[in-house]
């Protein structure tokens, strides 16, 4: 029975391996941060070893993102870190949008929230893990941005509006 069972897994695992994620490979930088904004190469360095795989429309994948379910997996964490801020697409975003995502950026960094645990731990992606001296670097040059945007636009139009909020159910 155990042979039977371990014989059917192996034919899943095989099966799988042919049901691949699209890969994130476009590299199209029309609105890349850096078309707008200033990025030295100390940073720029650090957003393209540590950031940019999760966060642009170019990841560079390890070996073992050719074997599924590791691959969904990761193709998932992408998605979602593109999601939440895709440098390939800031400089489309509303500039309110912009200088939020630069704030968000200053306290994920700050706060040890990215890069994410998962991603370097077990060695496998250990070069993303940033060193004091590069959390330093990346948060002043975001707020260096930030201060930028507030001198060149009115204060107005770098808040984020607040949405509507549903009405209530009626009873």
């Amino acid at each position: 029975m155990l042979k039977k069972i371990l014989a059917g897994l192996v034919v899943v695992f095989v099966i799988i391996q042919f049901f691949r994620p699209d890969k994130n490979v476009s590299n199209d930088e029309t609105y890349h941060l850096v078309t707008k904004y200033t990025v030295p190469d100390d940073v720029k360095d650090i957003l393209e070893v540590s950031c940019n795989d999760c966060h642009s429309n170019k990841t560079i994948y390890p070996w073992y993102a050719n074997i599924q379910p590791v691959a969904w997996w990761l193709n998932d964490h992408v998605t979602e870190g593109k999601r939440k801020l895709n440098f390939s697409e800031f400089t489309k975003l509303p500039i309110a949008v912009q200088n939020h995502k630069l704030e968000e950026t200053i306290e994920m960094v700050e706060e040890f929230e990215m890069p994410l645990e998962s991603y370097t731990y077990l060695g496998l992606h250990k070069g993303a893990k940033l060193t004091d001296v590069q959390r330093k670097l990346v948060v002043n040059w975001a707020k260096a941005q930030m201060d930028t945007l507030k001198a060149t636009y009115p204060a107005d139009s770098l808040v984020m509006r607040r949405r509507a909020s549903a009405p209530s159910p009626t009873n």
